[in-house]
């Protein structure tokens, strides 16, 4: 378990030193300050309405964590990163050195993934606490009519979301070895998503998509993408899939010959 925990900090380390690792945080926190500032001065001139109203940091922090605000913009970026994790390592030719050491090609690949998981995280986790901070100035603390819990809800979701496109990502740069191929396919499907939703929204089989069931902020309110649907059902189709996801990464990349 050690040596395991040894190959993420390496991996931790290698990702950190990149100088674009510090690139996608400073979006994020120009973004939710732009976000917040604007909201502001729509707000304060009426122009928002009084369904676009941000009434407490708890309202802002969870508009701008939600799969249809922030969370889009932060899926991006965790591709980006992601991309490059595995497919680096054979463009510098660094794939050979690492794979001569003691541990297991799994345990490799398992240290890049949780990597890759453990970044996306810590996006997500920037953009709480920025645009906590942020709320706060612009529109306090009172007056919401949702709690922490809902917040956290709506976050864990967007978080989901996420994390299921950039193991496909991360799937798709073991198989094809390519950061620029890798980044545009994970970018295509998220854009893909909601077009192979609605053609396919006729047939029984658009209930065991990836697309129709990564998105679970549509079970809050009670609702379902398609009936028949429930929250449970997802989750099982989301386990399912990330399971073929992960599955076919490691099973290319353990018989992968990179001599």
């Amino acid at each position: 378990m050690r040596s395991f925990g040894n190959l993420v900090i390496n991996e931790w380390l290698k990702l950190s030193k990149k100088r674009s690792f510090f690139i996608p945080y400073a979006v994020l926190i120009g973004f939710v300050g732009l976000f917040g500032y604007l909201a502001k001065v729509y707000e304060s001139t009426g122009e928002m309405g009084s369904e676009g109203k941000f009434v407490s940091t708890l309202d802002f922090i969870q508009s701008a964590m939600s799969h249809s605000g922030m969370g889009q913009f932060i899926t991006f970026l965790a591709i980006i990163a992601s991309a490059g994790i595995v497919t680096k390592e054979y463009s510098l030719g660094t794939i050979k050195l690492l794979l001569i050491r003691s541990q297991s090609r799994n345990k490799i690949l398992a240290s890049k993934y949780v990597t890759a998981v453990l970044y996306t995280l810590s996006l997500f986790l920037c953009t709480g606490i920025v645009a906590m901070i942020t709320g706060g100035i612009a529109f306090g603390f009172g007056g919401s009519e949702i709690g922490w819990n809902d917040v956290f809800t709506g976050g864990l979701y967007s978080l989901i979301y996420t994390l299921v496109y950039v193991t496909i990502t991360f799937m798709v740069g073991v198989l094809t070895k390519s950061t620029g191929a890798t980044i545009g396919v994970g970018m295509f499907i998220v854009l893909l998503e909601g077009l192979v939703t609605m053609l396919l929204s006729k047939y029984a089989v658009v209930k065991y998509l990836i697309f129709t069931n990564a998105d679970l902020s549509v079970y809050s309110n009670g609702g379902a993408p398609f009936k028949g649907m429930t929250m449970n059902f997802s989750l099982i189709v989301i386990a399912v899939y990330m399971v073929l996801f992960l599955g076919a990464s490691f099973v290319t990349f353990k018989k992968r010959d990179v001599a």
